[in-house]
């Protein structure tokens, strides 16, 4: 018994120890990014090895030399915009598409599942699908970043499995009670999958956030560009001019893309927690299959 008990003791040491050293050498790297760019450019540049604090003397010149940026403000507006109603139509459209797949009785509901499910494994292309955003007039508009992924297959077919997990004495009561399939859908299933609806949330939007290339293909007007492509954009530029030779303008360069990363990643980082206790029971809830 005693054996056990010291060999338990020595699995959670060791455990502990390994799963620390996972979690440092996951975190420190964002740690190193937001200690850099507010160290002094000069020092950082010349500085090797790891980085525990910022090198003095501290500045907030890569903060004020990004926000003054004419493009900063506007890819925070352009990314806002596409998420919050890119948010609204995949969600709308998810849960309406999970709702007419889970419903028992057309004849062809398995035929469109089918058809859906056909979706994950054969696209269009590129190109296919930039002819088809040009012939339905939405080239150099936002609305070509939130239109084509109104709908994502693997969100539609967790959505529906969560549905599925409804018991259907719970419809079936509704319709004895004269609902509609709006009022089941708003009453019943909705209320009871919020923890699935808090995962498409979390899905949907650091998709939104996170994605540029579809904007690289289909805006040509800067001022629409999201943030996420102007960041890009700025340290394609700040690394271009690091190469040209070691003087202030590449130390600031330097500087500014380690600004640039957090500005684009602390938003994201301050909804996650919020929706992070709902990720395991959604993820679970949606992923049994009915």
């Amino acid at each position: 018994m005693r054996k056990k008990i010291n060999g338990y003791r020595a699995f959670t040491i060791i455990n502990t120890i390994f799963m620390l050293f996972i979690i440092f050498i996951m975190a420190y790297p964002l740690y190193y990014v937001v200690v850099a760019s507010f160290s002094d450019p000069n020092a950082l540049f010349r500085h090797g090895g790891l980085l525990w604090a910022p090198l003095q003397p501290y500045t907030l010149r890569a903060y004020e030399m990004v926000f003054n940026h004419s493009l900063i403000l506007s890819g925070f507006a352009n990314t806002l915009f596409v998420l919050v109603v890119g948010l609204m139509v995949n969600l709308t459209m998810t849960v309406l598409g999970a709702y007419c797949l889970n419903v028992k009785g057309p004849m062809l509901n398995g035929l469109f599942t089918t058809m859906i499910i056909i979706t994950m494994y054969f696209g269009g292309g590129l190109v296919p699908g930039y002819l088809n955003i040009k012939d339905l007039g939405l080239l150099d508009s936002l609305w070509a970043l939130i239109i084509p992924g109104a709908i994502s297959t693997t969100n539609l077919i967790i959505m529906r499995s969560a549905f599925r997990n409804i018991p259907e004495s719970l419809t079936e009561a509704a319709v004895l009670d004269g609902a509609a399939h709006y009022q089941i859908l708003t009453r019943v299933m909705i209320p009871l999958s919020k923890a699935t609806l808090a995962v498409m949330v979390l899905y949907y939007g650091v998709s939104h956030w996170n994605s540029w290339f579809a904007a690289s293909i289909y805006l040509r007007d800067s001022a629409k560009y999201p943030l996420q492509l102007v960041v890009r954009n700025i340290i394609n530029l700040t690394q271009m001019t690091e190469d040209t030779g070691v003087d202030e303008m590449a130390q600031m360069a330097e500087l500014m893309k380690y600004a640039l990363i957090v500005v684009s990643t602390v938003p994201i980082l301050c909804i996650y927690p919020f929706i992070q206790k709902h990720f395991t029971k959604g993820v679970m809830v949606g992923a049994i299959k009915g």
